[in-house]
């Protein structure tokens, strides 16, 4: 770490530039952010009861911006291994356009006033959820997890499906088997989804000396594991529908999606070879952010649509 920060440094002193909005948002991930920030909605749609529209505005900034306090401090973290990657070696602290230090200090700050707004002006269990979401995912995973185990995605998925049970509990604050049910579709989710991803990036986990378990169990074996976890997932979405969570329309959605993500899991298991077996793999992450934008679009518009009735 000492010596990317002397790279930083270095490329610093050679552009002469400070570092723009443009770049601490980069260092927020705002893709990944604004899937939490939708998930997040949706949990705090679905829940019983309502929030006061400027409530629940701040609610969901507080939880994206907890969002990207993690981003930065994953970004912090993992600077070195980032530099080396070609899916991440444009990131603002391997291009030097934010140093280390900074982006520390970005995510700390956010971490602190997102976690105590939550807790102050909405609850403390909302606020708590929020606080273990960014612990768990920047030492739990980060830290720990991300260079240590082939699980890494597994256990730390949970990283990221905490949001709708925040949005959930901003509203009710507490936590009940429907928002449980949210955090596990998104954690049964995110083993394919990101397993996909490695499939066909797995030479730059290697490279690093991530073990990604296209890396350390092979492809074969990832294939297998993608399509189990798939197997899961498939019809635990489609529980919401048999308590009430969902009403018609998600059940012919959760099924008619599923379907379509087991085709694309299957198309991975058994294409194996060349860039065919790529063009699968990248299919399968492709369709599985929209499969699960597409759940919770649907959960957040049959619920809104009830509150406005």
């Amino acid at each position: 770490m000492s010596g990317l920060i002397a790279e930083s440094a270095l490329a610093r002193s050679a552009t002469t530039a400070e570092p723009s909005v443009g770049d601490f948002i980069e260092l927020m991930k705002p893709r990944v952010m604004s899937l939490v920030v939708f998930t997040s909605l949706a949990g705090l749609f679905a829940a019983p009861g309502t929030l006061h529209p400027v409530l629940a505005i701040i609610a969901i900034l507080c939880i994206a911006v907890g969002a990207g306090a993690s981003g930065a401090l994953n970004m912090w973290y993992d600077a070195d291994i980032d530099a080396r990657m070609a899916r991440t070696a444009a990131r603002p602290i391997p291009r030097g356009r934010v140093t280390p230090d900074e982006a520390l200090a970005f995510g700390t700050v956010l971490s602190v006033v997102s976690v105590l707004t939550l807790g102050v002006l909405i609850n403390w269990v909302a606020g708590a959820l929020l606080a273990l979401t960014i612990a768990y995912y920047v030492f739990f995973y980060t830290m720990w997890l991300k260079r240590r185990t082939p699980q890494n995605i597994v256990i730390g998925g949970a990283a990221g499906s905490f949001p709708p049970m925040i949005g959930w509990a901003a509203v009710t604050g507490t936590v009940t088997i429907e928002s449980v049910l949210l955090f596990l579709i998104i954690f049964m989710w995110t083993p394919p989804h990101f397993w996909a991803l490695a499939l066909y990036r797995s030479r730059d986990y290697e490279r690093v000396g991530v073990p990604m378990l296209p890396v350390v169990a092979g492809p074969d074996e990832t294939r297998r594991q993608i399509l189990l976890y798939s197997l899961v997932l498939v019809p635990l979405a489609v529980v919401p529908y048999f308590i009430g969570l969902g009403g018609i329309v998600y059940a012919v959605a959760s099924v008619a999606l599923g379907l379509v993500f087991l085709h694309f899991a299957v198309k991975v298991w058994r294409i194996r070879e060349g860039r065919a077996a790529d063009h699968a793999a990248k299919q399968l992450f492709g369709f599985s952010i929209l499969y699960l934008f597409l759940l919770f679009a649907v959960i957040l518009g049959e619920h809104l649509a009830l509150k406005l009735v």
